[in-house]
């Protein structure tokens, strides 16, 4: 019998790893209220945000499932020392209990406003160096997923299907960005069932979404003007995606995420609020899975 495992994620508070991305909540007020919502397990969040990250989550009868960590593996200069840093990563979540690392191709700029472009040197590099933090991963327990993200390396859907085909990494099907990088999740999906390994629910408004695509629009601006949004109330097929990948036999996390900056003058009870409308639409869907499928769910 398959059983949903729901996490959430400090993105979806604000909490980001890219410099002057927002303001950042404390961590007790982010863990206490995803656990007033009835959520049970999160993604860690940037490196150094929770002090005691076992204390910090066991205060709030949290487990942990992994945590994102973007890194250049293009670079082979760098390569080593990366590949170092995924090594710590996965031991520091190890520790928790997690059980995946989510690795994104960081171009080594700041945020993901910028994307200068590789060779094809480069892009061998790329995939040799996410292979070996693949490994060293392995080797504190814990799997590794290639997170197609806006911003890095791997964006658009030709990157996301080179990488399949260079790489036998399973995928982080993150659902806003990949919509946001031109790839509709729900083709991908279905088209490389055995390898989704990982899954971010996101939404996202695909008229900011095109902008950001066109170079319009930088990615932190469309956030901050409401690229993401509660379930159900972008243009995301989640339902559809989450039947694709549950048909599959996907039995991993599915991650809430809704990629937030908040400022000063952000209401702080609108992470909560939008979360719990997320909360409510995956209800829906899961209910209407279990009603089609009782002996699967």
């Amino acid at each position: 019998m398959t059983e949903f495992k729901i996490a959430a994620a400090p993105i979806s508070w604000g909490v980001c790893e890219v410099p002057g991305w927002g303001r950042v909540l404390e961590p007790d007020h982010v863990l206490g209220e995803m656990a007033e919502l009835g959520l049970r397990a999160t993604e860690l969040g940037p490196p150094g945000y929770l002090p005691d990250p076992q204390a910090d989550l066991a205060r709030h009868g949290l487990d942990l499932v992994g945590g994102f960590l973007a890194v250049p593996l293009h670079d082979e200069a760098t390569a080593q020392r990366n590949v170092d840093a995924a090594s710590e990563a996965a031991a520091r979540m190890g520790r928790c209990g997690g059980e995946v690392v989510v690795l994104a191709a960081a171009t080594g700029l700041d945020g993901y406003d910028e994307r200068p472009a590789l060779s094809d040197a480069e892009w061998r590099t790329l995939i040799e160096t996410s292979g070996r933090v693949a490994e060293v991963v392995a080797e504190h327990g814990l799997r590794t997923v290639l997170h197609p993200h806006v911003g890095t390396h791997v964006e658009t859907e030709a990157e996301v299907e080179r990488f399949v085909a260079d790489s036998p990494m399973p995928l982080c099907l993150d659902t806003g960005h990949l919509l946001i990088g031109g790839t509709d999740p729900v083709a991908l999906a279905q088209r490389y069932p055995d390898r989704i390994g990982h899954i971010h629910l996101k939404d996202v408004r695909a008229d900011l979404a095109e902008r950001v695509r066109a170079g319009e629009v930088p990615f932190a601006s469309a956030v901050a003007q409401g690229l993401f949004v509660p379930l159900g109330d972008g243009d995301v097929d989640t339902e559809a995606m989450v039947r694709a990948v549950h048909r599959a036999g996907y039995a991993g996390w599915y991650v809430l995420e809704q990629d937030t900056a908040l400022d000063e003058r952000s209401p702080v009870d609108v992470p909560r609020r939008d979360t719990e409308r997320s909360l409510a639409y995956l209800d829906r869907v899961f209910s209407r899975l279990r009603e089609l499928q009782p002996d699967r769910v």
